[in-house]
């Protein structure tokens, strides 16, 4: 991700211009139709269906030296790089700034994505596949991280960023547990932390800065069920509530240790909370979920339907490129799924099941 643009932060920015851009962009992403196609696809398949869509120039430039899973994983993840990067090439003044620190969220991403390979024995070439090189770390750095020996090796290279800190303090419990969960807590906090730094509080903040503010409160609030579920669900002798990220309006700390055991309550928390009439439908989803996987993904769905509704309410705001950022991940997130299922010979329910759609 390149650098703030110098003398630009001051400005509103150009949100008419990005986010007609946007909604270009968002016009051509695949629809439920697609991807009823392409769970019936073979890998080759889907290559070539792909070669059809707007990842043909990925597609061509990775042919000569991939095959199957592995062409379908680069091309994808360079396409979601380049559309990242042509947010922030298009964009100015304050909307660039709101920009860049949401793609932090993938410095985020290649970080647990490092950790969760060597804590697997994952292969460095694993690793690197499912990175998504949109944001500050360089290749270098996350080519370090691929290739580490140890968990322990990859907080030590990380000594020097944001992330140092909590993730050195995080490692005891990590050691005691043998789960991810704190080390991965760890970097989403300090992401959530760091995004809205020098920002107004939500009350005092005018309008730009505001829906800034709601739409990362909403991601932080999901992000909390997420990991109290996680944790309640591991068995383990944890505390949900000891790795709860403040900046949400959903619960408090005591509310979501109380919850996380009991998912009939926590949708009728949400149910009864100020996203109910955003997020309709993903309620539902959440309701009928049948296992953690399924809960989470309604949590992704549900996030991405409350973006939708802040931008179709705020048409020329950071709203609709945010929901953007998302309604990509998710396209590249379902394609991805798709190509591993028909790798792995799973069945299309078990496909069905690893999507995120509304």
């Amino acid at each position: 991700m390149s650098a703030r643009k110098a003398g630009q932060g001051g400005e509103p920015g150009n949100y008419e211009y990005v986010t007609a851009r946007v909604r270009s962009r968002r016009s051509v992403l695949f629809d439920e139709d697609d991807y009823r196609k392409l769970i019936r696809m073979g890998t080759g398949e889907i290559a070539r269906f792909m070669e059809e869509t707007e990842y043909e120039a990925e597609m061509n430039a990775l042919g000569s030296r991939e095959s199957g899973v592995d062409l379908i994983e680069y091309a994808l993840n360079r396409n979601l790089a380049k559309h990242f990067e042509d947010l922030l090439r298009w964009a100015d003044g304050q909307l660039y700034d709101y920009i860049a620190r949401y793609l932090r969220k993938f410095d985020a991403w290649n970080i647990k994505t490092a950790i969760r390979g060597v804590y697997s024995d994952a292969s460095a070439d694993a690793i690197e596949t499912d990175y998504i090189r949109a944001g500050e770390l360089d290749g270098e750095q996350l080519e370090r991280m691929a290739n580490a020996e140890s968990i322990k090796s990859i907080i030590d290279m990380l000594e020097p960023s944001i992330f140092g800190d909590a993730l050195e303090d995080a490692y005891g419990d990590y050691e005691r547990t043998d789960l991810l969960v704190p080390l991965e807590n760890a970097v989403d906090r300090t992401f959530y932390e760091d995004i809205d730094e020098g920002l107004p509080s939500a009350s005092d903040a005018d309008t730009p800065d505001r829906l800034y503010i709601e739409f990362i409160t909403a991601e932080i609030d999901f992000r909390n069920v997420r990991n109290a579920l996680r944790i309640a669900r591991s068995g383990a002798d944890m505390d949900p509530s000891a790795y709860f990220i403040d900046g949400g309006r959903l619960f408090d700390a005591d509310e979501l240790r109380q919850l996380a055991s009991n998912t009939e309550q926590l949708v009728e928390h949400i149910r009864q909370s100020v996203y109910s009439d955003d997020i309709e439908e993903a309620l539902d989803m959440l309701e009928e979920a049948g296992d953690l996987t399924e809960f989470e993904n309604a949590l992704d769905a549900a996030l991405l339907e409350y973006g939708d509704r802040l931008s179709n309410r705020y048409p020329l705001s950071v709203c609709p490129v945010v929901a953007y950022v998302l309604a990509k991940e998710r396209e590249v997130d379902n394609i991805r799924a798709i190509a591993r299922g028909r790798e792995a010979d799973l069945s299309l329910e078990e496909i069905e099941t690893e999507l995120i759609t509304l």
